[in-house]
């Protein structure tokens, strides 16, 4: 069977050196195995999300030599899509309307795991269809998925074998938001499922979404992918990057340095090369394997210090 990886960036902002990071790994990952690698753009939120950054965001990975196959798929573009799929779920008496608010599922009461997750107590999940009538004059609600209790298992490229109770470790999960939105846990099962996509390169602070989505392409009667869960790149302070804080972002970076320094300096921080000498992304591709990816936070190489 072919591979086919992908790269999903959520075009809320420019890319940083971290998105860069899972771009070049997901790419090398799918060459090194004559693969396919596509692009999706993550645009749920059509708002927050505006064109304009997804086409920077394909503008700064063409500069770096990460060149994707086939259309690009907009997420924005595929409600109807999800819908179908929502539909299966609502037949099988697993999904359920909740009125929580934000505040209400961060209340001292409701369970948490160590990581702050906050883990959904079940609050509207018995509500009688006249309880559920009267909250709607004053609530739009969101819509949850009934999860069992039950173990999914899997063994992940880079950090071995993980395993989560969906009860007790993720609790009954948003797919629509109350102003219509899919989520992401949804969108993206689905649309790896319908691309082929059957391996995920993604950074490890989505570990804990794998089992839930795990469960869902097994209720839709598809075949999970294959998961890489990077380790995350953090700056010389141990502060992980974000894009809220503009962290050397890619309009930052292309004026300083070249596609080549970019890309060895991030082989070098991932393992991949025993210094940070420029080089190009297909010229790591033969000497890519996921056993030099190690299983800690990395950090950013020197010549990225302002």
């Amino acid at each position: 069977m072919q591979t086919i990886g992908r790269f999903a960036p959520s075009p809320s902002g420019r890319m940083h050196l971290g998105n860069v990071l899972c771009a070049l790994l997901a790419y090398l990952s799918a060459r090194r195995q004559n693969g396919r690698f596509l692009l999706r753009i993550e645009d749920l939120d059509a708002m927050r999300c505006p064109r304009s950054f997804a086409d920077l965001i394909m503008d700064d990975l063409r500069w770096l030599g990460l060149e994707w196959d086939g259309e690009v798929l907009y997420q924005s573009e595929r409600a109807a899509i999800y819908e179908r799929y929502a539909a299966i779920l609502r037949d099988k008496g697993l999904l359920y309307p909740c009125f929580c608010s934000r505040a209400a599922l961060h209340a001292a009461s409701a369970p948490h795991l160590s990581d702050g997750r906050v883990i959904y107590a079940g609050t509207c999940r018995g509500l009688t269809p006249e309880q559920i009538a009267e909250k709607r004059k004053t609530r739009a609600p969101a819509t949850r998925v009934r999860v069992p209790d039950e173990v999914v298992r899997f063994t992940d490229a880079v950090w071995g074998e993980y395993a989560e109770n969906l009860a007790e470790e993720c609790g009954d999960f948003i797919v629509q938001r109350s102003d219509g939105v899919f989520a992401y846990q949804l969108a993206v099962v689905v649309d790896d499922a319908l691309t082929g996509v059957n391996e995920v390169v993604r950074g490890a602070d989505l570990l804990s979404s794998a089992p839930r989505q795990i469960w869902l392409y097994r209720q839709f009667g598809f075949t999970p992918p294959r998961f890489a869960h990077l380790p995350l790149l953090c700056d010389h302070d141990g502060r992980r990057l974000s894009k809220r804080d503009e962290d050397l972002d890619l309009g930052l970076l292309r004026q300083r340095f070249t596609p080549e320094q970019v890309i060895g300096a991030l082989a070098c921080a991932a393992g991949l090369a025993d210094g940070p000498e420029p080089i190009a992304a297909y010229e790591l591709i033969s000497a890519f394997d996921w056993s030099k990816i190690p299983r800690h936070d990395l950090f950013l190489p020197d010549i990225f210090r302002s």
